[in-house]
């Protein structure tokens, strides 16, 4: 059903405005969703950032629109799940491919 805007009021194009926009975050959020349900908690998981060479690492939570990983380095990143893709399979045995990350503490008092 196309929308003829050229009879519409401002009020009414900013309306339209609000609810496209509102339709497309939702259509993304529900996008992501569906892309993070292809993984689990503790999956480790790779990803290539830009410029970059890729990035492997275990994912820890889902977000809203991203999921945490933590990579073997400690370091933390917030990813889109559609960017993500299954690790390869370590070999047993070896040294080091121990599902464990050890995270660094920062020097702040805690509470």
């Amino acid at each position: 059903m196309p929308i003829d805007i050229e009879v519409l009021t401002e009020s009414e194009l900013i309306d339209l405005n609000h609810r496209i926009v509102a339709r497309l975050q939702l259509l993304q959020q529900l996008d992501a969703h569906t892309s993070m349900l292809e993984f689990r908690i503790g999956e480790r998981v790779t990803f290539r950032p830009d410029g970059r060479p890729p990035i492997e690492g275990m994912i820890t939570r889902y977000n809203k629109k991203t999921v945490s990983i933590i990579t073997d380095d400690g370091h933390r990143w917030n990813v889109a799940p559609q960017l993500l893709s299954p690790a390869r399979p370590r070999s047993a045995g070896k040294p080091g491919t121990a599902n464990v990350v050890s995270i660094q503490r920062s020097d702040k008092p805690s509470r």
